[in-house]
């Protein structure tokens, strides 16, 4: 594969953007493949090739590229106005299939990102309780915000330095980091800094170092924690929500958070993300309460559009039959990797997967970061070779959606059992 085309957009965009991408995961040696258009589970790139996506904009397109009812809905509201700067029907329809699904969101707030939803929701936990001090999962991925761009030091007790040049030294120290998977660490942690801690933030699946599942019972001792403390609890849900359940992770464990996150699927695959809680806790927002939240392109109603319709299809179909095929799909992978024997495991739940070249078990953060990302690399370009698009990432999700057909899954566990064959 030449790919001669993304060579040529890669050599005019390295001039024009840093690293020649608008994000840095999308920057891959010698050049990023340049898409030029989705169409159900595939895509295709600008020198014509076609790839079984598994990337899927990185979650959000759950019904896959271009779904006909989305696309549809969008050129309708297309014709009203992309844009009104003022409310609109839309939102109070979404924020009620929201809420059905999302009882602890009873009030909530739309917004452009699933960074800009973390980035206000913890200014509403600190707002609210007074405190300053969040904690969050080492691994646990929040937005590029400044509170979040941390990682733990040297102990599990110690306070946060920044991940990010261009980010204070007294907003990292406000931000602790515990390992995911580890309650006991983390009722340490409140204990030592008890009365000075807003909320504990997590993804109650880490999505970001790849899916990281919770063990049995951890995510609702977690909950009687931050209740035993007074913390308040906020689960990002930017993956798991509408994915992992239509009611998120909260639902599928049975655990409540006090202000939950969401994104990615919410919008259909436009920019969208939302935040919300108690009526009690969200009271606090302006203009309302005196915690200031505001956004010109916030409930916009081209993402309002894309989300409702989403939702509606999901509402319609469920998520039986795709989770179901997330778990063949795994179970067909594992068995690849006992075959040959490679050092490798697959890790995920419902419809999200990962192939971590590393033993198991793989329970946070640290550990997955002991796994082979040469190595994994090298799996990413045979399984483009074999039509196959993957995150280029060790530490992404993968991810399947409704257009992907039983032959899809098959061309990715076929692809997937020679890319073994080919790395031992």
């Amino acid at each position: 594969m030449a790919h001669e085309v993304s060579s040529d957009l890669y050599a005019r965009a390295i001039s024009l953007m840093p690293g020649g991408v608008s994000s840095p995961v999308r920057a891959v040696k010698p050049f990023p493949l340049y898409i030029s258009r989705g169409q159900g589970g595939r895509i295709f790139d600008e020198d014509g090739e076609s790839y079984i996506d598994t990337v899927l904009g990185f979650g959000p397109l759950i019904l896959g590229h271009a779904h006909p009812s989305v696309v549809r809905a969008l050129q309708e509201q297309a014709a009203d106005g992309t844009l009104y700067g003022a409310p609109h029907r839309k939102e109070v329809e979404l924020a009620e299939m929201v809420n059905s699904h999302f009882p602890s969101m009873e009030m909530m707030r739309f917004v452009s990102s699933g960074t800009e939803a973390t980035m206000h929701a913890l200014r509403l936990a600190r707002g609210c309780t007074g405190h300053d001090i969040i904690v969050k999962m080492d691994g646990g991925f929040h937005g590029a915000h400044d509170s979040v761009l941390v990682r733990s030091g040297s102990g599990a007790l110690e306070h946060g330095v920044p991940d990010s040049l261009g980010v204070p030294g007294e907003v990292a120290g406000n931000t602790l980091v515990t390992d995911y998977n580890d309650p006991v660490g983390l009722s340490e942690m409140l204990d030592a800094h008890r009365g000075q801690v807003a909320a504990v933030v997590m993804e109650p699946m880490l999505g970001n170092v790849g899916p990281v599942t919770p063990n049995p019972g951890y995510l609702k001792e977690v909950r009687r924690i931050t209740e035993e403390h007074g913390v308040l609890l906020m689960f990002d849900e930017v993956i798991t929500g509408l994915r992992l359940s239509l009611g998120g992770a909260q639902k599928a464990y049975g655990v409540r958070p006090d202000i939950t996150v969401l994104g990615k699927v919410l919008g259909g695959g436009l920019p969208m993300g939302a935040f919300g809680a108690s009526r009690e806790i969200m009271s606090n927002i302006s203009p309302v309460g005196k915690v200031y939240q505001a956004g010109t392109f916030s409930g916009n109603p081209m993402s309002l559009t894309a989300g409702i319709e989403t939702i509606k299809e999901l509402d319609r179909i469920g998520l039986d039959v795709l989770n179901a095929e997330g778990e063949r799909l795994r179970s067909d992978l594992a068995r690849s990797v006992r075959k040959t024997g490679i050092k490798a495991t697959v890790r995920g739940e419902a419809s999200m997967f990962q192939v971590f070249f590393g033993d198991g078990p793989l329970q946070n953060s640290r550990q997955i970061m002991t796994c082979d990302r040469e190595r994994y690399m090298r799996y990413y370009r045979s399984m483009l070779r074999f039509g196959v698009y993957l995150p280029p990432s060790q530490f992404e999700t993968c991810f399947l959606c409704t257009a992907h057909e039983r032959e899809d899954l098959r061309a990715i566990s076929d692809a997937f059992a020679q890319s073994l064959e080919a790395l031992q």
